[in-house]
């Protein structure tokens, strides 16, 4: 019997048949494996596993006993699947099912950000493709807290499929003929204006939104672990700054979809719907206000190459400060012609957008502390830093 250590698991190969004439051999050579891997949390490979009777489900449920917690069994056919569902074993054991192979070759890309790409995959469905170092798990946290929100009255895509696309893992999204607030306003610049209003009372419906407890990551929260994360890389006293201006920001259980912009807003008929919604959390509303900023004055004016912030803005670099003004005018209620009171609240902020900068920055990097250096030296000390130093009272 085959295995292989993946992270803190022991992975153990199921295969070929599994029954009473067997059942008792199988059990001695899995025990025999766990027994030497007692650190480690068993788990199964079904890929190969053509059948299997109660007598090796029984076999499964000890080692599941002998865990104290749900032992997972990933790669299941469906033939295998219904078995545990028919026997009741999907709540015993954590069972996942094989995932679809798919192809995107030929497929129009609708949208391409830092972690993957949109393709539609026919008429009625697209398919999020993430980058190669994006876990399953991640995944599946980010269709988790898409569920969550969708129970929650925000207007998300839900996925009904996660399958493979080459190394990289996909989600599948049933979207009739939608298209990206980015396609469109890249189509067609003159809707700007329209785009911009709508978005912008959708990010308000959003902040209307009261999370309750425990159902989403608090950001205030994250942002003030964060802090604890990069104190190696600052001075005691800079922490302690940041970790202030942290706490000073008002408590509030305001739904925060996380990375608010016009890729991630798709245009189906007359409604829109959200989608890559994995950093959805609760909090005070500059947190999503900031991240326009981020998007629309931020990413195009960074030293990147031209034709690299255009294909992560989504549209014309010249367009994205229409957009943010004509958002920023909606959202506060502001006259749209009253370009010093939209640049005021713009600078408000800042800030808050240099916070997120930094914090965004050092968590893609996973923490690594060469880049976080980096990363002190740039975005926190000349940028964070000064900003927070003279941010006004938040007043709303």
């Amino acid at each position: 019997m085959e295995s292989r250590i993946e992270k803190d698991e022991i992975v153990i190969s199921l295969s070929g048949r599994i029954d009473t004439n067997n059942a008792g051999q199988v059990e001695k050579e899995i025990l025999g494996i766990t027994d030497e891997n007692k650190n480690l949390t068993p788990a199964f490979d079904a890929k190969d596993l053509a059948y299997i009777s109660s007598a090796g489900l029984r076999v499964l449920m000890k080692v599941t006993k002998s865990a104290g917690k749900k032992v997972k069994v990933h790669n299941v056919s469906k033939e295998i699947y219904e078995i545990f569902e028919t026997t009741g074993f999907t709540n015993i054991l954590d069972v996942q099912k094989a995932l679809r192979q798919i192809s995107v070759e030929g497929c129009e890309l609708i949208g391409s950000g830092g972690f993957g790409k949109v393709y539609r995959t026919d008429p009625e469905t697209i398919v999020k493709v993430y980058t190669a170092n994006f876990s399953l798990e991640a995944i599946q946290q980010e269709r988790d807290t898409a569920q969550k929100a969708f129970l929650m009255g925000v207007p998300t895509a839900i996925s009904y499929d996660v399958v493979k696309c080459g190394e990289s893992y996909g989600v599948v999204y049933e979207l009739l003929n939608a298209k990206t607030t980015a396609q469109i306003m890249n189509a067609e610049p003159e809707r700007i204006p329209e785009i911009g209003k709508k978005s912008a009372n959708l990010l308000k419906q959003l902040h209307q939104i009261s999370v309750d407890e425990g159902a989403l990551p608090d950001r205030k929260k994250d942002l003030i672990e964060w802090v604890d994360k990069i104190r190696p890389v600052i001075d005691p006293s800079e922490a302690e700054e940041i970790r202030t201006f942290i706490k000073n920001i008002p408590d509030s259980r305001h739904f925060l979809h996380g990375d608010f912009n016009a890729k991630n807003i798709m245009v189906n008929g007359d409604e829109f719907i959200l989608i890559d919604i994995g950093d959805a959390a609760f909090g005070h509303p500059v947190f999503d206000v900031a991240g326009l900023a981020l998007a629309y004055v931020y990413l195009p004016n960074s030293p990147l190459p031209v034709e690299e912030r255009a294909r992560l803005l989504g549209f014309r670099l010249e367009d994205a400060p229409v957009l943010l003004n004509q958002m920023i005018a909606t959202y506060f209620g502001i006259d749209e012609n009253d370009k010093a009171e939209i640049g005021k609240r713009i600078q408000t902020v800042i800030p808050y957008a240099n916070l997120l900068a930094s914090y965004q920055s050092t968590r893609r990097c996973g923490f690594n502390m060469d880049y976080m250096k980096q990363i002190s030296q740039g975005l926190i000390k000349v940028k964070l830093l000064p900003s927070i130093r003279s941010a006004g009272e938040l007043s709303w």
